[in-house]
């Protein structure tokens, strides 16, 4: 199997903008990968829902995905990163920060549109899953 994918909230996102399903998309990739979330993912994508029932088929999806915890060394090497970003000049949206972080701990690649996810060392991104 490869590598993990944290999925990034620009992705899901992009693909509702596009007329897209990403449930539909994750759940064929998730047959020779394992798809990866955080809370904060869930909570950004979440919030944008309009639909209880839509909301409720999001949740189920993500309750089988590898759930990676914000515990408090998550939030150490978010700010680890952040600090070591902010002495370079490079001043990242702290969530896009800590969801490299979750996707760095367990080495997952993120599944991104959002070029800020490029700046982060060691980081592996991909605009698509093939």
């Amino acid at each position: 199997m490869s590598r993990p994918v944290l999925v990034d909230s620009s992705w899901y996102v992009s693909r509702c903008r596009d007329g897209r399903d990403p449930l539909l998309e994750l759940a064929f990739f998730a047959e020779s990968r394992e798809i990866a979330t955080c809370g904060l993912v869930c909570a950004e994508v979440g919030r944008g829902v309009r639909e209880p029932r839509f909301l409720a088929r999001f949740r189920k999806a993500w309750s089988r995905m590898l759930y990676i915890p914000s515990t408090w060394e998550r939030w150490n090497a978010t700010l680890d990163i952040a600090w070591s970003l902010d002495r370079k000049g490079l001043v990242l949206p702290i969530q896009d920060v800590h969801i490299a972080a979750c996707a760095l701990h367990i080495g997952a690649a993120v599944l991104t549109t959002d070029a800020h996810f490029q700046k982060i060392p060691g980081l592996v991104t991909v605009e698509r899953l093939v």
